[in-house]
C-alpha cells in the first residue's frame, strides 16, 4: 500500500510538471525559443483565481474559467509587446528576456499589499478530502489533479488533431516559412501559442495551489518541469507529459527511500542519465544536420 500511495503521489506530482512542460514545449515547438517565465505564469494564474475567490466573491469555477481566459489574454499579449519584437535575434538574449519576465512578475506580486507577501490558501470545494478504498487512502486534490491533466491532455489532441486551428500550429511549428508561403498568419498563431501556454500554465497553477497555497515563490517549481520536457524530448507534447510523470515518480520514491537532499536533485540526475544515454529524449526526433 506504501508503494501504491508513493506512486499516486508521484503521478500527481509529475502531472504539475508535465503541465507546465507542456508550455515549454508548445512555445518551443512554435518560436524556437526557450521561456522560463513558465513556472511564473503558473502561479499568476493561482493568485488570478484567489483573487477572484477570496476578494470578489466569486465561486471556484466562476474564478477558474476567468483565471484561464485571462492568463491567456495575458499570453498574448505578452508575446505581442515583448516577445515579438526580439525574435531574430540570438536565442541567449530571449532567453534572458523570458527570465527577466518571470522575476518582473514575481516582483509584481511582492509588492501587492496584504497578499503578495503572504502564503495564501486556495479555498477549492474538495480541500482536505479524502478517499477510502479498504487499506488505501487517497487524496482527493491528487486525484483531482489526475483527472483534470488526463481531460485537459485528451482536449489538447483533440484541437491539435481534428481542429484547423490545430493544424495550423502544427504546419507552423513544422516550418514557419513554409507555413507563411501557405497562407498560415503565422505571427498571429505564434502569439495564440504563447496564450494557450499561459492558460495551461494557470489550470497548473490551480491544481496545484491547494496543495502547495499560493505564494510569490511558487513559480519555482519550473525550474522541475524543465527537466520533465527534457526526458519527455523537447519537441514532443506527449513527451513533456510522460517526462513529467517520470520525474514525479521519480522525485516521490527517492523522497521517501533515499536520504534527505536527494528529492531535490532526483531530477537532474535522471536529466543527466537522459542527455548521457538518448540526447533526444524518450519521444524527441532524430535530426540530422549536413554540414
Amino acid at each position: 500500500m506504501q508503494v501504491i500511495q508513493l506512486l499516486i503521489s508521484g503521478i500527481a506530482q509529475g502531472c504539475i510538471y508535465g503541465l507546465i512542460a507542456l508550455g515549454f514545449v508548445l512555445i518551443y515547438k512554435a518560436t524556437e525559443t526557450v521561456s522560463f517565465a513558465q513556472g511564473e505564469l503558473m502561479m499568476l494564474g493561482a493568485f488570478a483565481a484567489f483573487v477572484g475567490i477570496s476578494m470578489m466573491g466569486m465561486p471556484f469555477w466562476m474564478a477558474a474559467v476567468l483565471a484561464v481566459v485571462a492568463m491567456a489574454a495575458f499570453g498574448v499579449l505578452l508575446e505581442l509587446v515583448v516577445i515579438r519584437p526580439i525574435l531574430g535575434q540570438p536565442q541567449f538574449s530571449i532567453v534572458m528576456l523570458t527570465i527577466g519576465i518571470a522575476y518582473v512578475a514575481r516582483g509584481v506580486i511582492t509588492m501587492l499589499p496584504v497578499i503578495g507577501t503572504e502564503t495564501n490558501t486556495l479555498p477549492v470545494p474538495y480541500k482536505d478530502e479524502i478517499w477510502k478504498l479498504g487499506a488505501l487512502v487517497l487524496n482527493v486534490e491528487q486525484m483531482v489533479i489526475i483527472v483534470a491533466t488526463a481531460i485537459l491532455c485528451g482536449l489538447l489532441f483533440a484541437m491539435f488533431r481534428y481542429s484547423k486551428l490545430g493544424i495550423a500550429m502544427q504546419a507552423s511549428s513544422q516550418n514557419q516559412l513554409a507555413a507563411y508561403y501557405m497562407g498560415i498568419p503565422v505571427k498571429r498563431l505564434n502569439g495564440l501559442v504563447w496564450g494557450l501556454a499561459a492558460a495551461v500554465a494557470a489550470i497548473a497553477g490551480m491544481l496545484l495551489a491547494p496543495i502547495t497555497f499560493v505564494h510569490a515563490n511558487m513559480g519555482f517549481i519550473g525550474l522541475k518541469a524543465f527537466p520533465a520536457a527534457v526526458v519527455g524530448g523537447f519537441g514532443s507534447l506527449p513527451g513533456a507529459i510522460v517526462g513529467g510523470l517520470v520525474i514525479g515518480v521519480v522525485e516521490s520514491f527517492s523522497g521517501f527511500y533515499l536520504p534527505d537532499g536527494f528529492k531535490d536533485t532526483a531530477p537532474y540526475i535522471v536529466v543527466l542519465l537522459m542527455l548521457m544515454f538518448k540526447p533526444n529524449g524518450l519521444f524527441g526526433e532524430k535530426l540530422r544536420k549536413k554540414v
